[in-house]
């Protein structure tokens, strides 16, 4: 008994320790500035989303909060950098459907369940149908046409194998049965530029990503891939009512930090993001490039990730997708 007693009083003491010592790290968190790590180049949605968070955690976190482009392997340079960092809050990620996705497409360096510790995710929003201005279409079933006209002619730019921009492109050319070339880059900003600079004919990328381009004039918008019209292009059809029936692809964006990080830490920051995407300020920010806040806490964002990851496994096997 006296053992049984003493190995008891034991584990108090452990679980003690452990409890004070969370309370100390929560207590005097943030102790340094914040790096949030970007896993892909300036430009794309994921740069978009997280400069805007870590904007909104500078101010209410009271410590910098540094944004850390990583680009490279479709994400998964800097998913890998992050979770090597020291688990103590001061380094986080934001990931978005390409984390889902590359779980099908690469070996990874790291186990995208056991690696991470979910954080919060921050909002969705669909891809968009976007072309060269000069390219002599004004619709999806103009687009297709003119595939069908110039078999295994027309470009179209992705993000890189398996991303976003890739998956909801070989959807696309799937379902519309057309003979397309895609072209990968190193990114969706990278994308983006070379069909704004007319080198590449077209691309489906995220609304939030080409918003300010079609606005400007510089991207022409032919269909959305949301299950209903977008709010900010009233005008554009979804793709799948413009020809495609059964196309849809939405992207979603989230924070992850690395695994071990003290639960209280994680409480603080979900906390935080949830003040942010409470304001009204984020939330027409979202809403006037074409996405959406859509908050869940580590408890539910979890689980969402692993149904993302079982998802896209389906489409990447049925594409017979393989990374380069």
């Amino acid at each position: 008994m006296k053992k049984i007693a003493k190995s008891l009083f034991t584990i108090v003491l452990v679980f003690a320790a452990a409890v004070c010592s969370g309370m100390a790290a929560a207590q005097s968190y943030p102790s340094k500035p914040l790096r949030l790590i970007i896993p892909f180049p300036p430009g794309g949605s994921n740069d978009i989303v997280g400069r805007l968070i870590a904007t909104k955690l500078t101010e209410r976190l009271g410590k910098q909060v540094v944004a850390d482009n990583r680009g490279g392997a479709g994400g998964v340079i800097g998913t890998e950098i992050a979770a090597k960092s020291e688990p103590d809050g001061h380094t986080l990620l934001i990931v978005s459907s390409a984390y889902a996705i590359n779980t099908s497409l690469y070996k990874l360096p790291y186990d995208p369940i056991k690696a991470f510790t979910p954080v919060a995710k921050l909002g969705t929003g669909p891809n968009v149908l976007t072309v060269f201005p000069g390219l002599p279409v004004n619709s999806v079933k103009d687009l297709i046409a003119l595939a069908k006209e110039k078999a295994g002619k027309l470009n179209f730019a992705a993000a890189g194998v398996g991303s976003f921009q890739h998956l909801g492109t070989e959807l696309f050319r799937m379902l519309a049965g057309i003979d397309i070339a895609i072209v990968q880059f190193k990114g969706g900003g990278p994308a983006m530029i070379d069909v704004i600079g007319g080198h590449t004919h077209a691309t489906l990328g995220s609304l939030i990503q080409f918003m300010p381009h079609i606005k400007s004039g510089k991207l022409k918008a032919l269909g959305t891939g949301g299950s209903k019209r977008s709010v900010v292009l009233p005008d554009v059809p979804t793709i799948a009512e413009a020809g495609v029936p059964g196309y849809e692809a939405n992207n979603w964006w989230g924070i992850l930090a690395p695994a071990g990080t003290p639960p209280s830490i994680v409480g603080r920051l979900h906390k935080e993001l949830s003040v942010i995407l409470s304001l009204a300020e984020i939330q027409k920010r979202f809403l006037d490039q074409g996405a959406e806040v859509d908050e869940m806490g580590p408890a539910e964002f979890g689980p969402f990730i692993a149904a993302e990851m079982a998802k896209w496994a389906r489409v990447v096997k049925e594409g017979n997708i393989k990374a380069e």
